[in-house]
């Protein structure tokens, strides 16, 4: 029989019969489907809530950043993530960045962006006009779609009206400003947009498409600078040179500045999944507000100042939230909140902001003194002699033998492993 993935009334399985469709469909082992009906703190039930066709759990090693200092205030930062040397990294750049006071931060309100795209027009700009005459009348019935988020001091505050050329002709774009408070703000902003639609057709005859939220979340930004003592870099304040090198290598060319803010979102990201929140709309937003200038570019920057102290500084869209969604739902996001001592949204992007600046830090120190493969490498080596099959102690040895020999591929310690057990 001819296998297919048109399986009729999959989402209507019971999680156990799901996994026993996959299981015949990919030929999985007994043990090997055993995996995914172990979970941790997310337990198989609450996970099928929240989203389609569950069949189990997958987990990530969550890890925490020590050194940690925040607009004066000691920070644990919890940061789920898979690849090696990004907490030990970010905590050795937290222990350097305390030479100055650790990580300074602020941020704007959270105000996120609904788009509605109007189409068919002949007189797009008037249609602009008409729509910004009823500006105090689109604010209104924006707000009353959410009451709520209006009496916690949120909702609509101001609209502008954007004509676009485009493949398809002039299209006329009204953009909805929207305080959304402690909550990332999508559904709050989307139900705004589509309410607004009829109106707006009405207005100007013209025919409304998408009405949607923009994750280019520019007016809610985040920023964070830090002192560096040129005394605090190891292996010396020469590394400074070549950090600022480094930096302006990312500023002339996007392939380098591709890899540099990668190194950014290495921390940013691992926070945001680790707090349950979309870490592709924070990832999205990043790096489009990096291209704003025309050219891809680095989202820090690094300088020194009279005395020779390195000067960081970061400012990126921060669209976190600490209500709804998995950050409300899941145990251990809950759980990680706790660990940050935040209380605000805000709060939260702010030190999103500094752990994405250490990061930064990180990376550029070891490019500017050791090169990058020696403390990742060391951290990688361990997974390798795992994957040869090391056990316990084998894998500090082998890992170990691994880095000494610059040689940390499969092959060589599947050989080492081997003459390890021989002797």
């Amino acid at each position: 029989m001819q296998k297919t993935t048109r399986i009729s009334g999959f989402h209507k399985l019971s999680i156990r019969e799901r996994l026993k469709k996959v299981q015949e469909f990919s030929g999985l082992s007994d043990d090997e489907a055993a995996l995914f009906g172990k979970s941790g703190a997310l337990d198989i039930s609450t996970a099928d809530r929240m989203i389609e066709n569950v069949i189990g759990t997958f987990e990530l090693p969550l890890g925490i950043v020590t050194n940690m200092m925040v607009n004066s205030k000691e920070v644990l930062v919890p940061l789920a993530v898979e690849e090696a040397s990004v907490v030990a990294a970010l905590s050795n750049a937290a222990k350097m960045a305390r030479s100055g006071g650790g990580f300074f931060t602020s941020s704007t309100r959270p105000v996120m962006i609904g788009q509605i795209q109007l189409t068919g027009l002949s007189d797009p700009f008037a249609a602009k006009m008409q729509i910004l005459e009823q500006r105090e009348k689109v604010i209104a019935l924006a707000n009353e779609q959410d009451p709520l988020l209006v009496e916690h001091g949120g909702g609509c505050r101001d609209i502008e009206v954007r004509v676009l050329d485009s493949a398809q002709g002039p299209m006329v774009v009204t953009h909805i400003f929207v305080d959304t408070c402690d909550a990332m703000g999508a559904n709050a902003v989307n139900t705004m947009a589509e309410a607004l639609a009829p109106f707006i057709e009405k207005l100007t005859s013209g025919r409304v498409f998408l009405r949607i939220l923009s994750n280019l979340a520019d007016r809610r930004l985040v920023r964070a600078r830090c002192l560096v003592r040129k005394e605090a870099i190891p292996p010396g304040p020469e590394v400074i040179d070549g950090i600022l090198s480094a930096w302006a290598f990312a500023d002339a060319d996007p392939y380098r500045a591709a890899t540099h803010n990668k190194g950014i979102m290495n921390g940013i990201s691992a926070l945001t999944i680790s707090t349950g929140n979309d870490f592709r709309a924070i990832e999205s937003g990043a790096h489009t507000y990096a291209s704003r200038s025309g050219q891809y570019k680095p989202l820090s920057r690094w300088e020194k100042d009279r005395e020779g102290n390195l000067q960081g500084s970061l400012e990126v869209p921060m669209a976190l939230g600490l209500i709804g969604g998995a950050t409300a739902v899941h145990p251990v996001a809950r759980t990680v909140v706790k660990i940050l001592g935040v209380e605000t949204a805000l709060e939260l992007g702010e030190i999103a902001a500094a752990v994405g600046l250490g990061q930064n830090l990180a990376a550029l120190r070891v490019l500017a003194a050791e090169g990058v493969q020696r403390g990742h490498m060391s951290l990688h080596a361990k997974n390798i002699a795992v994957m040869a099959g090391a056990v316990g102690s084998e894998v500090d040895e082998i890992s170990g033998m691994l880095v000494a020999e610059n040689k940390v591929r499969m092959d060589r310690a599947k050989e080492l492993l081997e003459q390890l057990r021989q002797r």
